[in-house]
């Protein structure tokens, strides 16, 4: 690599962390339909629950995650609680994410598929 090129500024190790976080987040088939789900509109729980094909408790559970992770926001009105994706930024990653999915026809996708189910069923995610 030629010096003369410029530097690389990294970005700093709180940046790679909140990424590290946010992508952990994103690997997880039901954090990613809430989140699609969310994308499209504001939602409780329940109705979460229903969409994406899991129990209100489970959700519930992904919600809090994605809620520390800084994904999703809530808004509480009474004893209700309604959630939706945190800002833009959580609607483009998600994007990429999925176009990328769309888009890797470089890879056996096969082998990805059945290796992602092979790695839901031993972490008890199915």
């Amino acid at each position: 690599m030629n010096r003369d090129q410029g530097r690389l500024d990294m970005p700093s190790d709180d940046q790679v962390d909140l990424a590290v976080e946010a992508f952990r987040m994103l690997a997880d088939r039901k954090r990613i339909k809430i989140l699609w789900a969310l994308l499209h509109g504001e939602s409780s729980v329940n109705d979460l629950a229903q969409r994406v094909g899991a129990s209100s408790s489970a959700v519930s559970q992904h919600l809090a995650k994605l809620r520390l992770a800084g994904l999703v926001q809530v808004r509480r009105e009474g004893t209700f609680a309604y959630y939706t994706a945190a800002d833009e930024h959580v609607h483009r990653l998600l994007d990429e994410a999925l176009f990328h999915a769309d888009h890797a026809n470089h890879l056996d996708q096969g082998a990805v598929v059945h290796q992602l189910h092979t790695d839901e069923r031993q972490r008890g995610d199915h």
